[in-house]
């Protein structure tokens, strides 16, 4: 399936399989990123035929942006792109002219707290990254100390046992 009339960048929405190709995934994997709640594409033909948004294509974007960059599971992602939507939200709620005072510094606490818990999934995937580098520098070391000793002399191999006549 193609974009209808007009194409993508004209606001029309995409089928599964033109929305699958722009977003670099398969098709199977728009369906299953709609069945764990990662994904709801905006829109379906009366025929049940789902319409990818160029916003569900930034969605998946960011999906495999936090696969690819972080390394994170989809149980994960989800929470992650949970607390996104919750701060698109609050952003939203904060800039309603009928927010209060008190309602805004509310939202910013939430939010506050929302970065927070991402920062630590960050941070958690840093330490362990430091901890591979730290590996791999040690490694390293040790090989290199290696190259400097000088060579040791090739000997025949351990002396054969002779065998007596008898």
């Amino acid at each position: 399936m193609g974009a209808t009339a007009g194409g993508p960048d004209s606001g029309q929405l995409l089928g599964i399989g033109a929305a699958a190709e722009r977003a670099g995934v398969s098709q199977r994997a728009l369906r299953y990123y709609q069945q764990i709640g990662l994904l709801t594409p905006c829109g379906c033909t009366p025929g049940g035929l789902r319409r990818y948004s160029e916003e569900d294509l930034a969605r998946v974007a960011r999906i495999r942006q936090l696969q690819a960059l972080l390394g994170l599971d989809l149980e994960a992602i989800a929470r992650v792109l949970n607390d996104e939507d919750r701060m698109a939200e609050i952003k939203r709620a904060y800039l309603d002219e009928g927010t209060t005072r008190q309602e805004r510094q509310e939202l910013l606490r939430e939010s506050l707290n929302l970065q927070h818990g991402l920062r630590a999934i960050v941070e958690a995937k840093l330490r362990g990254v430091e901890g591979f580098l730290a590996d791999l520098d040690a490694r390293i070391s040790r090989t290199r100390a290696l190259l400097d000793q000088p060579p040791e002399p090739v000997s025949a191999g351990p002396p054969r046992a002779r065998r007596h006549k008898s």
